[in-house]
């Protein structure tokens, strides 16, 4: 290659990545992105915030609430009540209102001792996708602490098979969600279901 040659090289690199509008360049900067993305910042927020993900999609509506707080606590009060989680202390746990399908939250990673009733919890489940629920039960058995979670808009706990969420052990725990991040995880869910529909495509 001629001298000539190697210094405008990074030139028309610059030019493709930042101002030329084909199809290549587009192509070319989203799998930068997630390569930045995945490489780069998703493990430096882990390493910030303690936990292996700092950031997930919430894919199903297991933490809506339907209509307003008043509405889904008449509903729902009975279940809380015979657990001794009144109204008040309810309405004073992170994320009262829930939070819907399609959000982000990100997550923060806790000691179990630390993890108190109404935190919103993210464990492991034995699925590709972790879980994000609230905390309705802690306590101390086998030298660890366990958890019973509840999506707010379930009837009760899952029970049995791969989110059993009636005694989460301390090593299924990811995290706990600190702040929300509204519709974002949408391109996930999104992208996912395009993939299972090309794998639908290509298999028929």
């Amino acid at each position: 290659m001629r001298r000539e040659d190697a210094r405008t090289l990074p030139k028309k690199l610059w030019y493709f990545l930042w101002y030329d509008n084909s199809v290549w360049s587009w192509v070319v900067n989203i799998a930068l992105a997630f390569l930045l993305i995945k490489f780069a910042v998703f493990p430096g927020l882990g390493f910030l915030l303690g936990t292996s993900h700092p950031i997930v999609a919430v894919v199903s509506n297991s933490m809506e609430q339907d209509g307003s707080f008043d509405a889904w606590w008449a509903e729902q009060q009975q279940w809380y009540l015979l657990r001794n989680i009144t109204r008040e202390q309810f309405a004073a746990f992170p994320f009262r209102n829930g939070f819907n399908k399609g959000d982000i939250m990100v997550l923060r990673g806790k000691d179990a001792e630390a993890i108190e009733t109404g935190d919103i919890l993210v464990f492991g489940s034995g699925r590709p996708n972790p879980i994000i629920h609230r905390v309705v039960r802690k306590w101390r058995a086998e030298g660890q602490y366990l958890f019973q979670t509840k999506g707010d808009h379930n009837g009760d706990s899952i029970a049995g098979g791969f989110v059993d969420e009636m005694a989460i052990r301390e090593e299924r725990v990811i995290g706990a969600a600190v702040l929300r991040v509204p519709l974002l995880g949408w391109i996930k869910i999104w992208f996912v279901e395009l993939i299972e529909l090309v794998k639908a495509a290509a298999g028929g």
